[in-house]
């Protein structure tokens, strides 16, 4: 079987794990890396550095190369926001399947471009929403319709996640809503801890656009930044589902990341960075952790399978309904800044970083009952 030849857009910062990936999969006779594209050539210290693995400045000069041996079958794409179109229709077009980094797009009218692309040219396009490889996933959505908690109430996330100054400074669209007059959207909600929102969305069956109802956001900001970086977002779909999400990157330490399914006999907990469910009903009480497919792996699997009713685990078609909520983010007001009161410093130089007072109980109490912080009476929102 022929291996498919993959390139790495962006080889640097979260790009390093996907060149990472790449050689394991060469290692492993899956695939072979023939390309890496960046501004900046792969160090010493890099992972592609002393492989024979060609570099290209940028993907118009990787596209363009007459060597049909480097020229790729998929790239992944691990860029800034706004590049994410550009990029992935540019692939497309020149018949090359796609692995995007999460969000898809800088807009929801951006992703109904992404899709035409794809529809037209007939291209693979997977979104790097890594969660939905999981396999706790699915099985959340089956105990919940298998009725163990009773009646489905709500669903709801909690992440409260600790970012520092350095974070902020790692590149000049970080912590940015719009940069040289386009969109950004680098806020909580929509990059650290998007995959809280769009795995909550899957679990409950919302995944295209339309499936979305109504978002209503609440967002605030602790840092000297332009997006938000505590915010409570509140989703109701088409069915009548309803979401609430806490998130915010300045609590006093870094938790596990979870999504909450409540019934009225029990809850589930998914903590879904490790894969692990939690169950707790009346009758029962469950503890698993579960197996998960990498993304590339699985848009391998698909290419090779040459079945067309075989879907990829996060094609891009199926991240409308979080882009939905990229939208309200993007066009609602502007992040309101949170009193100094609120608020107390920690750390210093680069490691220094706010924590708001009691946060992780307010984002604990939006995620259960599916309302806004100011619904909730959080502090700062007086």
């Amino acid at each position: 079987m022929t291996r498919a030849r993959i390139a790495v857009v962006g080889i640097h910062g979260h790009g390093e794990k996907h060149v990472q990936h790449a050689l394991d999969l060469a290692r492993r006779g899956r695939a072979r890396l023939t390309a890496v594209v960046d501004p900046r050539e792969p160090g010493e210290d890099h992972v592609a550095h002393g492989t024979p693995t060609a570099w290209f400045p940028t993907l118009g000069d990787l596209l363009s190369t007459p060597d049909e041996d480097v020229r790729p079958d998929v790239v992944v794409l691990s860029t800034p926001i706004p590049t994410h179109l550009p990029l992935a229709r540019a692939a497309m077009e020149a018949g090359i399947d796609v692995l995007l980094e999460k969000p898809t797009t800088a807009s929801l009218a951006e992703l109904t471009e992404l899709i035409g692309v794809a529809d037209r040219t007939g291209r693979l396009c997977q979104v790097g929403f890594q969660t939905f490889g999981s396999h706790a996933v699915p099985a959340v959505a089956e105990l919940v319709a298998r009725g163990e908690i009773g009646e489905l109430v709500g669903y709801g996330a909690v992440g409260t996640w600790v970012r520092d100054t350095r974070y902020w400074a790692r590149a000049p669209w970080a912590g940015r809503r719009r940069l040289d007059g386009r969109d950004v959207v680098d806020g909580v909600v929509t990059n650290p801890l998007a995959h809280a929102v769009a795995t909550a969305l899957r679990i409950g069956g919302a995944t295209r656009a339309e499936d979305v109802a109504w978002v209503d956001t609440d967002l605030y900001r602790a840092n000297p930044i332009e997006a938000d970086d505590t915010s409570s977002v509140r989703i109701t779909a088409t069915d009548g589902t309803r979401y609430g999400f806490g998130l915010t990157l300045c609590a006093p330490v870094r938790s596990s990341a979870r999504i909450l399914v409540i019934g009225t006999a029990g809850e589930i907990e998914l903590f879904y960075e490790h894969d692990r469910l939690v169950l707790r009903s009346g009758r029962v009480t469950m503890d698993k952790t579960y197996g998960r497919t990498p993304l590339l792996e699985d848009l391998l699997d698909v290419r090779a399978s040459h079945d067309p009713e075989r879907r990829l685990l996060c094609d891009v078609r199926d991240t409308g309904a979080f882009m939905r909520v990229l939208e309200a983010v993007r066009t609602g007001p502007d992040p309101r800044p949170i009193s100094d009161t609120e608020i107390d410093w920690q750390g210093e130089g680069d490691e220094r970083h706010p924590v708001v007072h009691d946060v992780e109980d307010w984002c604990e109490q939006v995620a259960r009952r599916q309302q806004t912080f100011t619904e909730v009476g959080a502090p700062w929102t007086r």
